[in-house]
């Protein structure tokens, strides 16, 4: 089994036009199968904080010890981060930054990427952020509302395409019962 073939069950309870006895409405409970989502809110902004931290100690190196540009030492450091980044998570799931936020990288299976699936997964990870812009317009009789304008990164297209999930170490053991395994 795969990630992707878990399915959720949830009740869902809708309002009829109905009242009993007592004057409390009727619902109507149905029974409905929705996708596993192993997601949580707010990775986006741990994924984008955990590569910042992966490539600070790189940045340092190259700009400090071998003393390299600027602009040289970023670029240098973030080659780093994705080959660093290839062993780290085909071998242990996480890298520095994500085993900061307790984040894990896993495969359809459940288990950690291969090392080519990692490569290719982080080396995509270059044209992953892609900026989403979002506009708050606050309630009408809101005495504090400002409009504002909100800038979140979507870092999901190289999940999408490599069939890999990032999630919290602690759901680990959940999604392993899912697929059905017993061990940890």
């Amino acid at each position: 089994m795969k990630i992707s073939e878990i399915k959720e069950k949830r009740i869902i309870r809708r309002a009829t036009r109905n009242f009993d006895l007592f004057g409390n409405r009727i619902y109507d409970e149905f029974e409905y199968e929705f996708p596993y989502n192993p997601y949580y809110k707010g990775n986006e902004r741990e994924r984008l904080f955990a590569k910042v931290i992966d490539m600070i100690p790189f940045f340092l190196i190259f700009f400090f010890v071998f003393h390299k540009m600027y602009l040289i030492s970023i670029l240098l450091s973030i080659l780093c981060v994705i080959l660093f980044g290839t062993f780290t998570e085909s071998y242990w799931g996480t890298t520095l930054g994500k085993k900061i936020y307790r984040i894990k990288v896993i495969n359809e299976e459940g288990n950690y990427p291969g090392f080519l699936h990692s490569m290719a997964r982080n080396f995509l990870c270059l044209v992953n952020f892609s900026p989403i812009f979002t506009d708050y317009v606050p309630p009408p009789n809101s005495v504090m509302g400002v409009e504002t304008t909100n800038m979140n990164f979507s870092m999901h297209m190289n999940n999408t395409i490599c069939k890999t999930y990032i999630v919290k170490e602690s759901k680990i053991k959940e999604i392993k019962h899912l697929l059905g395994e017993t061990k940890e």
